[in-house]
Order: C-alpha cells, then structure tokens, then sequence
C-alpha cells in the first residue's frame, strides 16, 4: 500500500501554467504505474497522464497531449504534472494515482488501488 499527497494546485488565468506535485511514501514507489486523473464538476473522473513503473512509458490523454507533462522522479517518490496554456476546461479536482496496470487498462481508474485526496485546480480570468 503506498499513501499520496497531492499538491500545487490553486487559481491560475487562462494561458497559465501550473504544476502539480503528488509525494507517496510506503510503498515500492519504482515499481508502480504513477497516474494523474481529474474531475470536473458533474462530470466523470477522466485520465489525464500516465508514468510507467519502471519508467518505460508515458501516456497522455488527448486534451492534454502537448500542454501537459508527467514526470517522475524515483529517489524522491514524487511524480509530477507540469501543465501549460491551461483553459478553463482544465478546472478540475485532480487526482494522483498509483497502480500496476497492463498497458490495455492504463487509462482507467479502476485499474489504479491507490488514491490521493485530490488537488483544486482552477483556470479563470
């Protein structure tokens, strides 16, 4: 079981930057699938990024690919999202994850056991 801590979150204004940074701790932070997920309100929780354990690849979802960046950094334990020219559609409550998923499921949420508590992010003029 490994715990996370998202934070970095806040308000930024459209064509803003902003990242994200999730901690984990207890758990063999190598060997995980490291995700970020958001949820609008009234929406689903969707996938955003994805961090392979092992660091064998990363996936994006594709209203993001180009503005945003995962990365992460094993000695530390922290993954995190950098995120460029935001809109508002961006405004979400997002969400770190750890799991180990197969390639095929690496986009779904159900795929990851370990949640952290979420991190406001709002784009607004």
């Amino acid at each position: 079981q490994v715990q996370l801590v998202e934070s970095g979150g806040g308000l930024v204004q459209p064509g803003g930057s902003l990242t994200l940074s999730c901690a984990a701790s207890g758990g063999p932070f190598r060997s995980y699938d490291m995700a970020w997920f958001r949820q609008a309100p009234g929406k689903e929780r969707e996938f955003v990024a994805v961090n392979r354990r092992y660091g064998s690849a990363t996936y994006y979802a594709d209203s993001v690919k180009g503005r945003f960046t995962i990365s992460r950094d094993n000695a530390e334990k922290k993954v995190s999202l950098q995120m460029n020219s935001l809109t508002p559609e961006d405004t979400a409550v997002y969400y770190c994850a750890a799991g180990t998923a197969i390639t095929s499921t690496v986009r779904r949420s159900d795929a990851y056991a370990n949640w952290g508590r979420g991190t406001q992010v709002t784009v607004s003029a």
